[in-house]
């Protein structure tokens, strides 16, 4: 279970805080969405429960054990915004090797397994799979590294509705096996396979159930797949 207690976050350079005393908890295999405008303070927390930011005050926890900025390094994995502008390798075998030069090729196609690219020859450059796919790759970069704890900011930001419904059936796959965390200011397809949700504004965190965001009703209204 992830913990996180009274969480602030507050840089000297900013006349307030971003976060402020953000308080939640996360079982294990359950999908946690978290709502917010631009601004609000969601990438910050996520970086913060990534090890890449310290908080100001507060204390996380996973499995009731205090946590550091370089074990939480270790417990989660980060999926940025738009993770395919970060793309370093010339082929998808090399991007996942990244760091990881003595990666077996079991564990390379476990990886890509998960995400449903073992498909995909490990010699095709990341520029030339589809939006979707850029995504998916993003996603196995992550676990080729064996985190408890998935974290994706926007994971959904400019794709396509069919690409989107892919992800989220995804995503919906992956938590049987991780726990997550997503944050996004559109969470209309998200709503349906969420365990836990929040909102997020002006850096003050408060627990909503799913079925009672407004866009939960866009999910009944999307086209049928075809």
């Amino acid at each position: 279970m992830l913990r996180l207690k009274q969480l602030s976050y507050h840089p000297a350079a900013a006349a307030t805080a971003i976060l402020k005393q953000v308080s939640l908890e996360l079982l294990p295999q359950q999908m946690g969405v978290i709502i917010g405008p631009s601004g609000s303070g969601k990438s910050t927390l996520l970086e913060i429960v990534a090890g890449l930011a310290r908080p100001t005050s507060g204390e996380l926890y996973w499995r009731h054990e205090k946590l550091t900025p370089d074990s939480l390094q270790q417990l989660a994995g980060l999926v940025f915004q738009f993770p395919e502008r970060h793309f370093c390798g010339g082929t998808i075998l090399e991007e996942l090797r990244l760091g990881h030069p003595e990666l077996g090729s079991e564990q390379v196609h476990t990886a890509l397994a998960e995400v449903g690219l073992d498909h995909v020859s490990l010699l095709t450059p990341p520029q030339a799979l589809s939006g979707g796919q850029q995504r998916r790759l993003s996603l196995a970069v992550q676990l080729i590294r064996q985190p408890h704890l998935l974290l994706l900011d926007e994971p959904t930001a400019g794709l396509d509705w069919s690409m989107r419904k892919q992800l989220v059936n995804l995503l919906a796959k992956l938590k049987q096996h991780w726990s997550l965390i997503i944050v996004t200011h559109d969470p209309a397809e998200l709503v349906s396979i969420a365990d836990q949700s929040w909102t997020l504004n002006q850096g003050i965190l408060v627990r909503v159930a799913p079925q009672e965001l407004p866009q939960a009703k866009a999910v009944d209204a999307s086209p049928a797949t075809s």
